[in-house]
């Protein structure tokens, strides 16, 4: 199969995205369902890796995957993140990008902050998405969470974390490190949750968790299963941590790949 894999700039949420796109020959974004990428806290299209390819390939489908605001490519965040940042992903930026991309049926792939914002979208537009994989996503926050976070902070700080971004954020690093932390470590975050959205979601779900996500507990996981109204399947890896599709590439891409295939098309 011939894939045509471009990389363009999108305006959406009043800030200029970075997008790739993955394209087998014969079809189109706006033709098909589209796998639609939603990168971790600190991610970007980079720290996907190949995933997003050969998923696509395993379920012949288009894919998109793009740098969310003040991350990777797209534009540098401008003065913090401020509200919740989930929330207007999903409600203002997403759907402005899926449509300027000419994406009608997306089934959605987030990662970790990326699977919240996947989750949110399907619960605040529930006739849309043909079905979500949330990978380590959370709904509400745990100490586990922000003890890791902290962790993370340290690294940044005084470890090799700041360079090892670096190769993919470049001079927006330091801003992209300090929009994410912030959020997450606002004592008023401790209460956040999102379980009271998720009884608005009816697209199948598949939940996908390393067994010893450093993150957060098979609790998100729980929550996530009993509190949508569509179909669900979960998806446990063991010896496997916060990134399964990097940490068990094989089985998390059989897992995903057969969820995919079982959607209506």
């Amino acid at each position: 199969m011939t894939t045509a894999i471009n990389t363009l700039s999108v305006i959406a949420g009043g800030h200029r995205l970075r997008v790739r796109t993955i394209i087998p020959d014969g079809m189109s974004l706006s033709g098909s369902s589209v796998l639609v990428f939603l990168h971790e806290g600190l991610g970007c299209i980079e720290i996907w890796r190949n995933f997003p390819e050969m998923l696509s390939n395993a379920v012949g489908l288009p894919a998109l995957i793009y740098d969310r605001y003040g991350s990777g490519g797209s534009e540098p965040l401008d003065g913090g993140r401020v509200g919740n940042p989930f929330r207007w992903e999903a409600e203002v930026a997403l759907p402005e990008l899926l449509a300027a991309c000419g994406v009608v049926k997306p089934i959605l792939i987030g990662h970790s902050d990326g699977g919240s914002i996947a989750l949110h979208y399907a619960a605040c537009y529930p006739d849309k998405p043909l079905g979500v994989i949330a990978e380590a996503a959370h709904v509400f926050a745990e100490e586990l969470t922000l003890g890791s976070i902290r962790k993370a902070v340290q690294a940044f700080e005084s470890g090799g974390l700041r360079e090892k971004l670096a190769r993919y954020h470049g001079a927006q690093t330091g801003s992209m490190f300090k929009g994410w932390a912030d959020i997450w470590l606002l004592p008023e975050h401790r209460d956040w949750n999102m379980e009271d959205v998720l009884q608005a979601i009816i697209c199948p779900i598949q939940i996908v968790q390393g067994a010893d996500d450093e993150y957060g507990t098979l609790a998100q996981v729980d929550a996530i299963a009993s509190g949508v109204s569509g179909k669900t399947e979960t998806l446990i890896i063991t010896d496997c941590a916060h990134s399964p599709h990097l940490q068990a590439q094989a089985a998390t891409l059989e897992g995903m790949s057969a969820f995919i295939k079982s959607l209506p098309q």
